[in-house]
C-alpha cells in the first residue's frame, strides 16, 4: 500500500537489533508478528510502535500533566507515521499486593458494593463498607487481607547460638549484615551469650525492644540507628511488605520462618462482621467473591427483583465478558499476584471489550501463553471482535491457530539477536506457510508422535492431593521419564506439580512462571552467576580487589555511576540520553581496564556471546553455567547485555538456564516452551532430554503439543476449568493418548497430526 493511504508506516526503524528496517503495516487489520524468541519482534511492535505512540499522545497533553507521567525517548528510527493510540497487553505479571484480587482488577468488585450496599439486608453502610480495602468494611483482626502471618520464633532464632555464632537465622540478619549489627555491635547484648540463656528482661529487649537509638560502625563512618527488636524489624521490613517487592532469594527465606494461616475471625472473607451479616438471598458479598465467575453468573441472572436490574445488568456485562474469553473458573476472590501471566493479559483485556472507542491501535505479546489448544479459538475470536470494531491489532505470537487467523504476517529473522532484526517476510498466512523462512518451514511440517518410550522401575506418588480445585487424587509420577501434565487452563496442572509434587518433594529444582528482573544493571552474566567468577578470575591474574571489575561496585564509572550513559531529566521534555563521554559507554573506569584476562579487558570479555565465550573461558563453573545458556537457545547473547534489553521469552528461557546449573534429580518445569518459537521447541527437548538421560527426572505443565508428542508419559487432567476439573482423565504414553476418547488434550493431538 502506500504510505499516504493512511496504514503505519516505519522507515529506518533501528531500535535494539532491528537492522534499519522499513514496512508498512495496515490498518483496521489483524497483523501477527512471528519470529524467533530474539529476531526483533518486541523491539518492532513494542519498543518503536507503541512507545512512539505513547510518547506522541503524552505530548498533547499540559505540561503540568506531562510532568507526571512515565517519559520515553523517541525510539531509533527516520519516521514513524500514521500512529494511532495504542493500548499495550503485555504479559508482564498483575503484581499488585495480596489486596488486589480478580474482583478489584477487573472492576466488578466496585459493582457488587453498591449493589449489595443498595438492595443488601440489612445494609452495613455505604459501599465502603463492603470493602475489604477500606477500615469501614474490612476485618479489623486480619487488616482485611483474609490471613494472618507471623514470624515463627523458632525459626527465626536458633537459641542454642549467640549472635556471633549466627542465631538470627533470617538470611538479613545473618552475621556481618547492618542489622546483626545494631544487636551484637551496639553493647546492648553479650554477643557470645547463647540466646537460651538471656535474661527475660534482655529477651524482651532483643525480640521487641524500641524507642532509642544505638551507633553502628562501619569501616568508613558510625552511623546512628533507631534501634527496632528483631520481631519488630521483621515485621516491619517483610511482613508488611508486599512479598512481590521482595527479591527471590527474600521470598524463598520469608517462607522458611513464617507461619501464615486463615484469619480466625473472618474465615478468610476479608470483611467485618456488619459487612458479612448483609445478604442478597441466602447469599453474602463474600459468597459471590468465592463462587466461580460461571457460577456467579448464573446466580445473579436469578436475582427476580427489578429494583437492582441496572446493577445486575452492569455486573453480568462484565462477568459474561470474563467467561467469554474462557476464565469463567475464576472467582473474584482470586488474588492477582498469584493469576498466571497468559490468565492476566486475558483480563487485562477485559476491560477493553466493552469499550466503544474506534481507530485504536491495540498491541498483544503473546496471549496464547497459557492457552490450552482448546481454548486458542476463543482468542482468536476475541482478536477479530477488536478488529471488527475498527481497530488495528497487532499481536506478537508463535502460534500457529493465531498465526492462521491474521489478515497479514510480518516475520523478522532470519534468526536471533545480531543474526536478526530484518524482515524476511511480509503478506497473508497462506503465503507464510509455503515461504522459505524458519516459520514457513515449521508450518509446513508434520508432527508426529515417537513410537518409543522410555521404561522406568519406581515412581513418585503424589497421594489425596486436594489444594484448590484437585479433587483428592493420587497420581504416580514415573521417575527416570520426561512426564508432560496437560490439561485446559485452570485444571489443577501447576497445582498438582509446582504445589503437590513440590511440596512433597523440596529438593526438586521447580523453574515456575514467576517473571524474571529486567534491571538494566542485571546482565546474563550476573543473573546466572558467572560474573562473580569472572572478578576473581580476573582479581587473581592481576592480583587487585574483585570488586574492580564490576560496573555496580568499584569498578564502575564515577561520571555515569556504571551505566554507560547519561541521562538528563528535561522536566516535561523528553529525556535525553548520551553516551557518557568519561568512559565512552564502557560503564567502566580507567583503572579497570588496565588490567586483562588472556589478552582481554573485562569489557571485551563481556562483549562476547556465551558460545562465543565457551572457547574462551576454562573454568569448569563457568563453562557449566554458559554451557546452560547454550542449551536453552541463548547462545547468541552477550555477557553484558542488559536484561532491560530482552523479550520476555529471553527472559523466561534465562531463567531456565540460571537453574540447570543447581545440583539434583527432579526437575519441574510450568511450561517451560512460553515465548518458544516452534523451532526453539526442539532445542529445549534436546535439552529435557538430556536432562532424562543423565538420570534425571523431568516434569513439565505444558499445551505445547510438540513437548506432549515427545514426553514419555502424560498425566491429563481435566475434564474442564475450575470447578469441573482437578480429576485425572487420562494416565499412559502419547500413543495411548492417541486413543483417548475423552481427553480433550487427545482431540487437539489428533487434530494436529490429521493437518
Amino acid at each position: 500500500m502506500s504510505p499516504y493511504s493512511g496504514d503505519i508506516v516505519v522507515r529506518g526503524g533501528r531500535e535494539n537489533n532491528l537492522k534499519n528496517i522499513s514496512l508498512t503495516i495496515p490498518k483496521g487489520r489483524l497483523t501477527v508478528f512471528a519470529g524467533l524468541s530474539g529476531s526483533g519482534k518486541s523491539s518492532l511492535v513494542f519498543d518503536t510502535i507503541a512507545v512512539e505512540s505513547r510518547r506522541q499522545l503524552n505530548e498533547t497533553f499540559p505540561a503540568f500533566v506531562r510532568n507526571r507521567l512515565a517519559r520515553a525517548e523517541r525510539p531509533r528510527a527516520d519516521a514513524i507515521e500514521n500512529l494511532s493510540t495504542a493500548i499495550v497487553v503485555d504479559q508482564k505479571p498483575l503484581g499488585g499486593s495480596a489486596r488486589s484480587t480478580v474482583g478489584t482488577l477487573t472492576d466488578v468488585h466496585p459493582v457488587l458494593r453498591v449493589l449489595f450496599s443498595r438492595y443488601g439486608r440489612p445494609s452495613a453502610g455505604p459501599s465502603n463498607a463492603y470493602s475489604f480495602n477500606d477500615p469501614r468494611g474490612m476485618c479489623e483482626h486480619c487488616e482485611g487481607l483474609g490471613r494472618t502471618a507471623a514470624a515463627d520464633l523458632a525459626r527465626l532464632i536458633d537459641e542454642s547460638l549467640s549472635l556471633n555464632e549466627g542465631a538470627l537465622t533470617f538470611p538479613a540478619f545473618a552475621v556481618g549484615t547492618a542489622s546483626w549489627q545494631i544487636y551484637a555491635e551496639s553493647g546492648l547484648f553479650d554477643p557470645d551469650k547463647p540466646i537460651a540463656e538471656f535474661t527475660a528482661k534482655e529477651r524482651e529487649l532483643l525480640l521487641n525492644g524500641g524507642g532509642f537509638s544505638v551507633k553502628r560502625r562501619t569501616r568508613h563512618s558510625v552511623f546512628r540507628n533507631e534501634y527496632e527488636g528483631v520481631v519488630t524489624r521483621f515485621n516491619r521490613r517483610y511482613l508488611k511488605r508486599d512479598a512481590d517487592a521482595l527479591g527471590d532469594r527474600d521470598r524463598r527465606a520469608l517462607a522458611e520462618v513464617v507461619r501464615e494461616e486463615t484469619c480466625p475471625r473472618c474465615a478468610g472473607a476479608r470483611l467485618n462482621a456488619a459487612a458479612l451479616r448483609t445478604r442478597i438471598g441466602p447469599h453474602t458479598i463474600a459468597d459471590h467473591c468465592a463462587m466461580e465467575i460461571s457460577d456467579l453468573i448464573r446466580v445473579l441472572e436469578a436475582v427476580d427483583d427489578p429494583a437492582p436490574r441496572p446493577v445486575l445488568t452492569a455486573a453480568l456485562a462484565a462477568l459474561r465478558r470474563i467467561e467469554d474469553i474462557g476464565l469463567g473458573y475464576l472467582s473474584l476472590d482470586r488474588p492477582t499476584p498469584t493469576v498466571s501471566g497468559g490468565e492476566g493479559q486475558r483480563l487485562k483485556t477485559v476491560r477493553h471489550l466493552g469499550s466503544s472507542l474506534t481507530d485504536v491501535t491495540y498491541v498483544f505479546d503473546e496471549p496464547s501463553v497459557g492457552l490450552h489448544p482448546r481454548d486458542v479459538h476463543r482468542l482468536t475470536g476475541l482478536l477479530r471482535a477488536l478488529r471488527d470494531k475498527g481497530n488495528t491489532v497487532l499481536v506478537v505470537e508463535h502460534d500457529r491457530e493465531v498465526i492462521a487467523a491474521a489478515d497479514h504476517v510480518v516475520e523478522l529473522g532470519p534468526g536471533a539477536g545480531a543474526h536478526g532484526g530484518a524482515i524476511v517476510y511480509e503478506g497473508p498466512p497462506a503465503g507464510l506457510r509455503a515461504a522459505d523462512t524458519v516459520t514457513g518451514r515449521q508450518l509446513r511440517r508434520t508432527p508426529r508422535v515417537k513410537d518409543s518410550f522410555r521404561a522406568w522401575d519406581e515412581t513418585l506418588t503424589v497421594r489425596d492431593a486436594d489444594q484448590h480445585n484437585l479433587r483428592n487424587i493420587t497420581v504416580e509420577v514415573p521417575a527416570g521419564v520426561l512426564t508432560a501434565v496437560t490439561g485446559v487452563a485452570g485444571s489443577g496442572k501447576s497445582t498438582l506439580v509446582s504445589g503437590a509434587l513440590a511440596a512433597q518433594h523440596p529438593r526438586a529444582i521447580s523453574v515456575d512462571q514467576s517473571s524474571t528482573g529486567i534491571s538494566p544493571r542485571s546482565t546474563p552474566a550476573t543473573h546466572t552467576g558467572v560474573m562473580d567468577t569472572v572478578r576473581r578470575l580476573f582479581a587473581r591474574a592481576n592480583d587487585v580487589d574483585p570488586g574492580l571489575f564490576s560496573f555496580n561496585s568499584d569498578g564502575g564509572c564515577p561520571e555515569c555511576r556504571g551505566r554507560g550513559v547519561v541521562q538528563t531529566d528535561l522536566a516535561f521534555l523528553d529525556p535525553v540520553t548520551v553516551t557518557c563521554e568519561a568512559c565512552d559507554g564502557l560503564r567502566y573506569r580507567p583503572e579497570a581496564l588496565a588490567h586483562r584476562l588472556d589478552g582481554r579487558t573485562v569489557v571485551e570479555v563481556l562483549a562476547l556471546t556465551a558460545d562465543d565465550a565457551l572457547d574462551f573461558f576454562t573454568d569448569d563453573k563457568v563453562l557449566r553455567r554458559l554451557s546452560a545458556l547454550h542449551d536453552v537457545g541463548l547462545g547468541y547473547l552477550t555477557l553484558g547485555q542488559p536484561l532491560s534489553t530482552l523479550s520476555g521469552g529471553e527472559r523466561q528461557r534465562l531463567k531456565l538456564a540460571g537453574r540447570l546449573h543447581e545440583a539434583g534429580d527432579l526437575y519441574l518445569f510450568d511450561e517451560p516452551t512460553t515465548g518458544l518459537h516452534m523451532a526453539d521447541v526442539a532445542g529445549l527437548l534436546d535439552l529435557l532430554n538430556r536432562l532424562v538421560d543423565g538420570g534425571n527426572t523431568v516434569v513439565v505443565v505444558e499445551h505445547d503439543l510438540d513437548v506432549v508428542r515427545e514426553a514419555d508419559w502424560v498425566i491429563d487432567l481435566g475434564p474442564g476449568p475450575g470447578h469441573h476439573g482437578g480429576r485425572v482423565v487420562f494416565e499412559g504414553t502419547p500413543a495411548q493418548l492417541l486413543a483417548a476418547p475423552d481427553s480433550l488434550t487427545a482431540e487437539h493431538l489428533r487434530a494436529a497430526a490429521r493437518d
